[in-house]
C-alpha cells in the first residue's frame, strides 16, 4: 500500500521534477499539504501522459523546482 508523503518530503525526494499526486490534501488556499505520489519525471509531458493513462479520480500535478526568472506560468 502506498503511503501519503508530506509536501516537504515530496520536495526533497523529487527535486526539480514534475510530480503526479493522488488524493492531495490541501489547505484553504488550495496549497498541497500531502498526497500519494503516482508518478514523477523531469519531463512534464511524460507526467501528463501518465495521468491520462492512470486516470486518477482526484489528483494534482506539482513542479518541485524553481520557475526561472522571466518565465510566466499559465494556469
Amino acid at each position: 500500500m502506498k503511503k501519503a508523503l508530506s509536501l516537504k518530503a515530496i520536495m526533497e525526494r523529487f527535486k526539480s521534477e514534475w510530480v503526479l499526486i493522488e488524493n492531495p490534501q490541501t489547505d484553504k488556499g488550495l496549497n498541497i499539504k500531502n498526497g500519494m505520489v503516482l508518478w514523477h519525471s523531469k519531463d512534464r509531458d511524460e507526467v501528463y501522459r501518465k495521468a491520462r493513462d492512470i486516470k486518477p479520480k482526484h489528483s494534482a500535478i506539482l513542479y518541485t523546482g524553481k520557475i526561472p526568472e522571466g518565465e510566466a506560468v499559465v494556469l
